[in-house]
């Protein structure tokens, strides 16, 4: 059934955080100003593209969930943000730009923030989206029994208010230059207040421009084109997220027209199907190759453990044998405006002795044993990082003692915080906020899975989110970085690069530097 728009007076307790704006990225254009109505940016093109088609997007895993806010696999989040609309969006340069909220306007003392809703939107099953659902949904995210993935990116919020059906006013404890950017990522979508985890989890029910077609779990999952979107509609009839486990099988598979475009991060396939004839992307990604270590079990709660695994690791020598060396080695932040730089830190290479008085101090001069899980099928090189990484500690009498899970049970081992260590590729935002105060905050809905927090850290990322000038907030992630990096929270490797393949006829993809697809919804295929 379809539910009316909801009318006036529409009050909600308990939440809200205020946002200037996304900094600006080194290399991108400013963000969108505090106060806009713009719509999102669209690729340029030479020519209108023909409607209509029906592509196939080799994947190398199936989501394994539909539910927005606690999607963490990168494959769901991928095909979640083709489905779901959030209040804020990000435009091909990682600008913040109005999604659902259609312009903003921040008070002078950055306590409030006031957005201002679309018109005319409706959720895929035709009911009208309106203030309600913003403030079901910005509840039911903060509220802990959801259990979802970004509830910190509200922690500055103390109240949400809706005067009337396209309005949405949020009060903050503290300025939160980082809320705009924070609201833009699909698992703070705007979900319908009428719908429930349970049938979201079989039937999405998003905003977006796309809906679910059909699915058939482990093989494929159907989207088709919404016509009611608010925006401009998406070219393609269909995209169909075709299961193929191995990245060289889908080579294979685009090289005889059976799939037309696909996402490698493996550089020696990328260099296959570029031989192969397909057009192929490189493009930098803001996600970063980590080794985690959980602080608060066996051996590593003593930080000396942890300062002899990182100096006794190669960073380079991982890039070079898990990627080719396609990429570059990293610290914490891979935000473009507040890049960590990977030389402020323990043992900025290895430093095999220093390891081995590490341990000493921490009472294992004979060596320790470290269990470490490892995720096969979500992205091609954790495996070859895996053993690296063993082999390198070896060496300073580190054992890492491997399980490799398939995708699905290392992300529910990885959520429960079930390891000591963990091989992972994370995602990276534009904003530092929102990359890390989840994780490394005392009250970060994932600190459990961080292992690590300290009264200094929950200090300073309250500074940073104070102000919205990079002249200010850089110095402030620079003490974040460094209180990490001292700290041996995780040991951070490298970043690496996305590889957009595409068959003959596909065009209007624009790859993102956050893994987005979102430029699905401009794509043709002739």
């Amino acid at each position: 059934m379809q539910r009316g728009s909801r009318r006036g007076g529409i009050v909600a307790a308990g939440l809200a955080s205020l946002a200037l704006v996304l900094a600006a990225c080194s290399a991108t254009p400013e963000p969108a100003p505090e106060t806009t109505s713009e719509a999102p940016t669209t690729p340029e093109s030479s020519a209108a593209p023909v409607p209509g088609g029906a592509l196939v997007f080799g994947v190398t895993s199936d989501p394994d969930t539909l539910f927005p806010w606690k999607a963490t696999q990168f494959q769901a989040v991928a095909v979640l943000q083709t489905l779901y609309g959030t209040l804020t969006e990000f435009d091909k340069d990682l600008g913040v730009v109005p999604g659902l909220a259609e312009s903003w306007d921040v008070s002078s003392d950055g306590l409030t923030l006031t957005l201002h809703l679309r018109t005319g939107v409706t959720f895929a099953d035709g009911s009208t989206f309106d203030s309600a659902d913003v403030v079901h949904s910005l509840q039911a995210i903060q509220d802990p029994a959801t259990a979802a993935v970004s509830a910190a990116s509200l922690g500055s919020v103390t109240a949400i208010e809706a005067p009337d059906a396209n309005t949405v006013v949020l009060t903050l404890s503290a300025p939160d230059a980082a809320l705009l950017a924070n609201l833009a990522v699909v698992n703070m979508a705007m979900l319908s207040s009428d719908d429930t985890e349970e049938g979201l989890s079989a039937t999405p029910n998003g905003t977006g421009p796309f809906v679910l077609k059909d699915r058939t779990p482990n093989q494929s999952l159907t989207i088709a084109r919404n016509d009611a979107y608010w925006g401009e509609p998406p070219v393609l009839d269909t995209v169909e997220f075709r299961v193929i486990p191995d990245e060289s099988s889908i080579v294979s598979a685009m090289q005889s027209g059976n799939v037309q475009m696909a996402v490698f991060n493996d550089p020696l396939v990328a260099q296959t199907a570029e031989a192969g004839g397909l057009k192929v992307e490189k493009t930098p990604q803001l996600s970063y190759h980590v080794l985690q270590l959980n602080a608060r079990q066996g051996a590593l709660t003593d930080v000396n453990v942890r300062l002899a695994m990182q100096c006794a690791i190669d960073r380079q020598q991982v890039l070079d044998t898990a990627a080719l060396g396609e990429g570059e080695v990293t610290g914490p932040i891979t935000s473009p405006a507040y890049k960590s730089d990977p030389n402020a830190r323990p043992c900025p290479t290895r430093d095999l002795d220093k390891a081995k008085e590490y341990l000493a101090k921490a009472g294992h001069p004979e060596g320790v044993t470290i269990k470490t899980i490892v995720s096969q099928g979500e992205y091609s090189t954790s495996v070859n990082e895996a053993q690296n990484l063993q082999a390198q500690l070896a060496e300073a009498g580190i054992t890492l003692d491997l399980e490799v899970l398939e995708s699905g049970a290392y992300v529910d081992r990885w959520i429960a915080a079930d390891f000591e260590a963990a091989v992972a590729l994370n995602g990276g935002r534009p904003d530092p906020d929102g990359m890390y105060v989840r994780y490394f905050t005392s009250t970060g809905n994932l600190n459990k899975v961080a292992g690590y927090s300290s009264d200094t850290l929950d200090q300073i990322f309250v500074e940073g989110r104070a102000s919205s000038d990079p002249a200010v907030r850089t110095p402030i992630y620079e003490k974040i970085g460094r209180e990490l990096e001292d700290n041996a929270a995780w040991i951070w490797l490298f970043t690496s690069f996305n590889y957009t393949a595409t068959g003959d006829g596909v065009t209007g993809f624009v790859p993102m530097a956050n893994n987005s697809l979102q430029y699905l919804r401009t794509t043709s295929l002739s």
